[in-house]
Parts: C-alpha cells; structure tokens; sequence
C-alpha cells in the first residue's frame, strides 16, 4: 500500500523536527510520507507538485498566507479524500470553530500532544480509505451503467425494426412488434424472418429472469431459433431442435418461453409451437376476440429430448393474432392489481380494423393508463400479425 502523505504548514522550524521524531517508524515502514512548509503559499506550492498528499495539518496564525486562507484555496480545489486538520493556541477557539465550519476535517491545540496528533490522523485515514473505495465503486458502477447502455442498444439493434418488415408482401400481410424492457436491458425476445417466397417465421419468447444473464440467453435463444428456422423445418422440429441445443447452454436451470408460428402469406393458414409461452389472443375481423388453447409443450432449454407439437390456425382476411409475453397481461398497479385479459381483451376488440402498430399503441396506451405511478415490473413484448 502506498504511503499516505501528509503536509505540515506551521512557522515553527522545531514542529518539523518534532514530526519527524515522533513519526519516524511509520516514515521508516513507507506508511507515512511527510512534506513540510511554512506558509500557506509555500503550501499550495507542494500541493500543486503533489496533488496525491491527502492530509494537511495546517497552523492558523501564519505569515504571508493564514491557515484560514489556506483552507478556502483547498476547498476550492474540490478533492473528496483531503483532510485538513487545523492546529492552534488553545485559547483561539473563534479561528478554531470558523476553520471547522469551513470544512477542516479536525483540530489539534499547542502544545500538539502527539499521541493525540497521530489517532486524529489515523481516523483521518479511515475516512480517506471510505472516499477512495466509495470513488472505486461508483466508477466501477458507472462502467456497468456504460456497458449496460451499450448493451440496451445491441439488444435493440438486433430484433426487427423496420416495419413494415416485407415490403413485397405488404398487400398481403401486416406485422408491427414492440419490446420495452423493465431494466436496461430485459429477457424477452420477437422476431421473424422470411423462410421462402410463401412462408415467414414469427417468434415471440420470454427468459426467465431479468437483467444482463436474461439478456444473453436471449440473445442465444434468438440465434439458434433463427437459424433452425431458417432451415425450413416446421414449427414442431424448430422447437425440439432449439430445446435440444438450447438445454446444452442453460446455466442455473434458465429456459425460454416460446410461440414459434409459420404463416402462409398466400392462404393464411399459420402452423405453430406454442412451447410454455402464454396464448395468443385472436381478433377476428368483426371485433370478437378468442383466446388460442393453451400450449402443450414444455418449456425451452430445461429438459432434452423433448418432443414438441404443433397446431393449425387460419386467418380470414382481416383476422388479426395478437401474441405478447406475460409483462402484458400482468402489468400491475400500485395496489398489485394486474392488466389482466379481459382489459386487454376489451381494447383488441375496439380496434378490429386498425392496423398492427395502432393495435400494439392501443393496449401501451391502455397499460400506462392503468398502472399509473407504479414501476414497471417485467418486459413488456408484442407481436402482431393481420391478414390483409
């Protein structure tokens, strides 16, 4: 550990000697680092050569500079770890307490009982090692709050953006998602990508947990549904391919929910694998609203050799499937009351013929205005797709 160094400012030559006396074992065993002056000019002096000295004993009746006008040029110098401890007569208790409003840190009388002297720096120290760790942490957090920024905008940058998504199908088929995460960074995930001419791929899923760990397990679920999709497999071999691979990279028993639906832009005819995510909400085109069955499929990435299945569902034109991650439906108030379905069911049946971005815009709105106040708890994804 460096040495801790300390400046005396006094016009008495025999403090120097004196110091150096009483002190000369810890200056021995590199603990203790002394600068001397006699001033408070010949003060700032050494503490502009040596802006890493941390304690200051300074006298208060000086020439040329007082330790009181010391004091006020070290404030200004805004260091969080000096301490400056103020040494006077006895009987000058009015410099004294005006030092110590101003900041000094504490205070010695003359005659310095040294024994004094030396617990008065040694708690000095302790306060100086309390501002070195707490400046360490809040950097160390400020670095975590960069690359948790940074890692936001990965996160963002790679789920689908740009809407709409198939320009050449947008005829046919209109598909609008949204993620707003609960922290900078959350755990669910959509996305969809073109397998042929006929076909596009959508996913809608939600990690367990929060934070940086769902984050990259999001990202590794996203890439391995993709690229199995991409193969053009069908829905129910996407998803016990994906649970295969996926349980090989599951730390601390993470999984993924998942709804991996293929859509036929030309019949609309959507096969899907609804892997342990919540249903989908179907909007048919005269405003009734279903819920599709509940999923009969474990989970992703907990248990291998699983089989998954899959289902059929056709969109009449202007149908419209609503998919979305339980940060929807379980959006709370400051009483813990949820969103619940029946709201979000009442909001999807008044917008039958608007389209997926007004829908999705719809049932924010809608969740702002019953959660009020309270903080958002988990992700809130959605992912809407309408037969055209």
């Amino acid at each position: 550990m460096a040495a801790i160094k300390i400046l005396s400012v006094d016009d008495e030559a025999p403090l120097e000697m004196l110091m150096r006396q009483y002190f000369r074992r810890k200056i021995r065993n590199g603990e203790y680092e002394f600068f001397f002056a006699h001033n408070g000019l010949e003060a700032l002096s050494i503490l502009y050569n040596n802006p890493d000295i941390e304690i200051i004993l300074s006298d208060i009746n000086m020439p040329e500079m007082d330790g009181l006008t010391l004091l006020a040029k070290v404030n200004e110098m805004r260091n969080p770890a000096l301490r400056v401890i103020m040494v006077s007569a006895y009987g000058d208790m009015q410099n004294i307490r005006e030092a110590m409003n101003n900041g000094a840190f504490d205070f010695a009388t003359k005659p310095i009982d040294m024994d004094d002297l030396s617990l008065t720096i040694e708690k000095a120290i302790a306060q100086i090692n309390f501002v070195h760790e707490s400046l360490k942490e809040h950097a160390q957090l400020e670095s975590l709050k960069n690359d948790l920024t940074t890692a936001r905008d990965i996160q963002q940058y790679i789920l689908p953006r740009v809407f709409p998504p198939f320009p050449e199908d947008s005829g046919k088929v209109d598909i609008y998602a949204s993620m707003g995460a609960a922290k900078d960074i959350g755990g669910d995930f959509y996305d969809f990508f073109r397998i042929d001419d006929d076909h596009i791929a959508l996913v809608i899923a939600d990690v367990c947990g929060k934070g940086i760990p769902a984050a990259l397990f999001m990202a590794v679920s996203r890439t391995i549904i993709r690229s199995k999709g991409m193969q053009g497999c069908s829905a129910a071999v996407c998803m016990t391919e994906s649970n295969h691979l996926l349980a090989a990279y599951s730390v601390d028993s993470m999984f993924v929910t998942v709804f991996y639906a293929i859509y036929n832009v030309k019949t609309g005819l959507i096969t899907y694998s609804n892997a342990g995510h919540n249903p989908p909400h179907l909007l048919r085109q005269d405003g009734t609203v279903s819920e599709l069955p509940m999923s009969e499929n474990t989970i992703v990435g907990i248990f291998d050799g699983m089989e998954y299945k899959e289902n059929t569902l056709q969109l009449e034109q202007g149908d419209t499937l609503v998919m979305f991650t339980d940060g929807v439906t379980e959006a709370a108030d400051a009483e813990y009351n949820e969103f619940g379905t029946e709201r979000l069911d009442k909001i999807l049946s008044q917008h039958a013929d608007n389209s997926c971005q007004q829908i999705i815009e719809a049932i924010k709105a809608g969740i702002k205005e019953f959660v009020g106040d309270a903080e958002q708890s988990d992700d809130i994804t959605m992912l809407v797709v309408k037969r055209l």
